[in-house]
This record gives C-alpha cells, sequence and structure tokens, in this order.
C-alpha cells in the first residue's frame, strides 16, 4: 500500500492540474498559451503538472482581478481612480436635503403640524405633567 502512494499523489497532482488548466479562461493562464499548457501538463506527467501549479496557473489573490505583474500592485481606496469614479457617481444620485424656506415658519407644513400637535395644552398632546413639585 505504502508503494502505491507516490503514484497515487502523482496522478492525482496530475488530474488537478489538467481540470484546473481546462476551466482557466485563455487570458488568465501566465507564460504561455492555455493550450500549450493543456500539452504541457499531458505530455510531461511528472514536471508538466507541477510547473502548471507553480507558473502557468492565475493568481486567485490578485487585487482588482489584476492578470499581470504590472497591475497587481495595492491601491490605497483614495488613490484608486474606479474607486473614485464610482464615490462621484453615487454622490450625484443621491438627492439632496430639502432645505425650509426662509420665510416659512418652524410649525408650518407637515413637520410642523406634528410639531404642535405634540405641545402640551394642545389637543392630542398626551398626557399632562400634574404632580405638585417634592417638598423639601
Amino acid at each position: 500500500m505504502l508503494r502505491l502512494l507516490p503514484t497515487v499523489l502523482l496522478l492525482a497532482v496530475w488530474i488537478y492540474a489538467f481540470i484546473d488548466c481546462l476551466n482557466t479562461s485563455e487570458n488568465e493562464a501566465r507564460k504561455l498559451p492555455k493550450l500549450a499548457w493543456v500539452f504541457v501538463i499531458l505530455l510531461f506527467p511528472p514536471v508538466g503538472p507541477i510547473a502548471w501549479l507553480a507558473v502557468g496557473r492565475p493568481r486567485r489573490n490578485a487585487p482588482y482581478g489584476a492578470t499581470r505583474a504590472a497591475e497587481r500592485r495595492w491601491v490605497a481606496p483614495d488613490d484608486n481612480p474606479e474607486f473614485l469614479k464610482s464615490i462621484n457617481e453615487r454622490g450625484q444620485r443621491r438627492p439632496e436635503p430639502e432645505k425650509p424656506d426662509p420665510g416659512q415658519e418652524p410649525g408650518d407644513g407637515p413637520r410642523g403640524e406634528r410639531d404642535r400637535e405634540r405641545e402640551p395644552g394642545k389637543e392630542n398632546g398626551g398626557p399632562e405633567d400634574n404632580t405638585p413639585p417634592a417638598a423639601s
């Protein structure tokens, strides 16, 4: 059983590398075209799969979906033009809050009517506090 372990591991790595290469898009394969990687994996079983995993496979943790080395450097949000553009677009879509007219009284309008209703001593104003102050 122990003699079969290296063969089984090599076969597992070979199958994994082959399927991973087939599932990778053409523009994400590094160093060689995807078709060349398929042939390298199939024709050179001990070296091909390991070469694909070490060199040809795309980096999954590349920022912003970068595929080239020049694109892989980290960019702070305030230096990222795409992020700044999205902030500007969100700000333009947001409606501005309504500002009260200078001639309008604070109690006027729908909010003002509700505020007047809540004033003590007015209709529908809620319970009034009629308890006498505490004697000292």
